[in-house]
């Protein structure tokens, strides 16, 4: 393929569409490529789908079209509909699709047609059915998708299974939660600490002196 090698030069002259994060976004994420691989992983009652709606409502403001949550384990469900309501995401409406237990094939039937969703947050990991191979297929046929992945933790909370083991390891941004906090590891820069929700990440940490 034509792409296969690239000089020294190629590489400085090509333009990467970017997400211009500023303030407490910058600080924990850099300003990422507006495509790639993320995972977001922690253990049940941290923060995970508190900070997966922040950070949803955050990134409609770089999309044309929509941001995709799949929500895999959930679903359409009273606990995601209060998530939502705290998250204020109501306020981006337009931008934001629901995905109810959709399974994976049917979402890449709908990222095939015109104006489809550039990010696709996938919750859980651990509910999509997916193996290498298919992940690796996945990434491959939509390589200018942002596809950022929730992870349930195991009991060293680390991602849970092999899988999400693999997908930490290729991530561009990787993100830890404990105690309502973010611990991002970017390719991007950034790398300061993220609060999701100060009054409980205080009650938390308190609890561990």
């Amino acid at each position: 393929m034509a792409n296969d090698f690239f000089s020294v030069e190629e590489l400085e002259s090509t333009k990467f569409k970017d997400f211009d994060f500023d303030g407490k976004w910058e600080a924990s994420f850099g300003k990422p490529e507006a495509r790639g691989v993320w995972i977001i992983y922690g253990k049940s009652y941290n923060g995970k789908s508190s900070f997966m709606m922040q950070l949803a409502k955050y990134l409609t403001g770089f999309v044309k079209n929509k941001v995709l949550i799949n929500s895999l384990e959930e679903g359409k469900t009273k606990s995601f509909q209060m998530n939502v309501d705290r998250s204020g995401i109501a306020t981006v409406k337009d931008k934001v699709l629901f995905g109810n237990r959709v399974p994976m094939e049917k979402v890449f039937e709908r990222l095939e047609k015109q104006r489809s969703p550039e990010i696709i947050m996938i919750d859980s990991l651990q509910y999509a059915k997916l193996n290498k191979k298919s992940f690796e297929e996945l990434r491959e046929r939509f390589r200018n998708k942002l596809w950022i992945f929730i992870s349930q933790a195991d009991k060293s909370g680390e991602p849970k299974g092999s899988l999400a083991e693999d997908i930490k390891f290729d991530a561009d941004v990787k993100i830890k939660v404990v105690g309502f906090k973010a611990f991002p590891e970017s390719r991007f820069g950034g790398g300061e600490e993220f609060i999701i929700d100060a009054e409980r990440s205080a009650n938390y940490y308190a609890k561990l002196q």
